[in-house]
């Protein structure tokens, strides 16, 4: 399947880190009779959770978006995915005969309009997956009983500190089977799922070749991925990264909108078994060795810094005036990592390097 010329298909007007369903409503409501649009549920301060439903095809894929709200790289790529799905070619009709993809692009709307991770109640909604106390988690778990998907997306964004491996690389895209048991066995609903991770591993290496990563393993029934896997659900979780100065993720966005269609046509064209596990469990697994910025001979910074070997600085995303921002902040690790890694590195005894320090108010750090 080609995703051909991927600007033809970015939708340009729905853009940056802060998405709410102000942002996508128009899109969604314009879209063609093709697509089935419905509120699936509220969250607890009423606002509609809606689904989009296309295909009519007998292997059922279900994703679900913005889980967190102040992960939005891949609602802005399940947008593109959509817009992809608009167009009148022979790749979209077979994925319609053969598929049935349904759709949830913000689950979480309370959050994702304060930006936080948590919803109003201020309860993380993948770890409610047993409780289920939140009505965000009932509409999810409802539609995943009445639609009975052949395959599960759960589509996440990670923090900037992730690299791959003991790389220097970020992990710009993370995926995990996620495991069914404590003891992290293999099951045929897991082992479906390392398949296709594979098949969409193996697109991304063309295209940002050591910047896939594979997310931590450990088992939690309370989260919504172990959770479907333990109901012999095959599910993916996807995590959106950093790549290089795409603080905004419209990059990583393409990555996300990629793999997506690189799974989508897996399934469609039944080439799963063209991929095998020991190819998922050759990506390397996600590292933390990385910082947003590392400040070097900071003596210009203040005098309590200036035995360090170098300051590391993780941006904080604040929301203000309806845009995030990214506020640095001096960056304290509980354990140091043997190799620290930085997203850009800046020296004080450069000349260009200390202007770009004054100019984003970097000298004034406190810890």
């Amino acid at each position: 399947m080609n995703e051909s010329n991927y600007s033809e298909i970015y939708v340009s007007n729905i853009l940056g880190r802060y998405i709410t369903y102000d942002h996508i409503d128009e899109f969604i409501n314009g879209l063609p009779s093709t697509f089935k649009i419905e509120k699936v549920g509220e969250s607890v301060r009423g606002e509609s959770i809606k689904s989009i439903t296309f295909g009519n095809g007998p292997k059922r894929i279900l994703m679900w978006s913005q889980m967190h709200g102040n992960e939005s790289t891949t609602t802005k790529a399940v947008i593109d995915l959509l817009n992809y799905l608009k167009r009148n070619v022979a790749e979209v009709s077979d994925i319609s005969n053969v598929c049935t993809l349904k759709i949830i692009p913000i689950l979480n709307p309370d959050g994702a309009r304060d930006y936080t991770r948590v919803n109003a109640n201020k309860i993380d909604l993948n770890r409610d997956a047993q409780d289920l106390s939140q009505p965000e988690s009932r509409v999810l778990r409802k539609v995943f009983q009445d639609f009975e998907p052949y395959f599960c997306f759960n589509l996440h964004d990670q923090r900037t500190i992730f690299n791959v491996g003991e790389t220097n690389k970020p992990a710009t895209v993370s995926f995990l089977a996620p495991a069914f048991d404590k003891e992290r066995n293999n099951s045929p609903s897991r082992e479906l799922s390392m398949r296709l991770i594979a098949a969409m591993n193996n697109k991304l290496q063309e295209e940002i070749p050591g910047q896939v990563g594979r997310y931590d393993d450990g088992f939690n029934a309370n989260c919504v991925g172990d959770a479907f896997q333990m109901s012999k659900t095959p599910t993916i979780l996807f995590e959106a990264g950093h790549y290089h100065e795409d603080y905004n993720r419209e990059k990583t966005r393409a990555f996300i909108f990629k793999a997506l269609l690189k799974g989508v046509s897996t399934l469609l064209n039944n080439t799963i078994s063209d991929y095998s596990i020991e190819q998922y469990l050759s990506i390397p697994e996600n590292g933390k060795q990385f910082v947003d910025v590392v400040i070097k001979n900071d003596d210009y910074i203040s005098n309590h810094l200036t035995n360090s070997k170098a300051v590391a600085i993780q941006y904080k995303e604040v929301l203000k005036k309806g845009k995030v921002e990214f506020r640095p902040e001096l960056h304290v690790f509980e354990k140091e990592p043997k190799e620290l890694y930085a997203h850009k590195t800046l020296n004080c005894n450069d000349e260009n390097d200390l202007k770009w320090l004054k100019e984003n108010d970097l000298l004034n750090l406190q810890p």
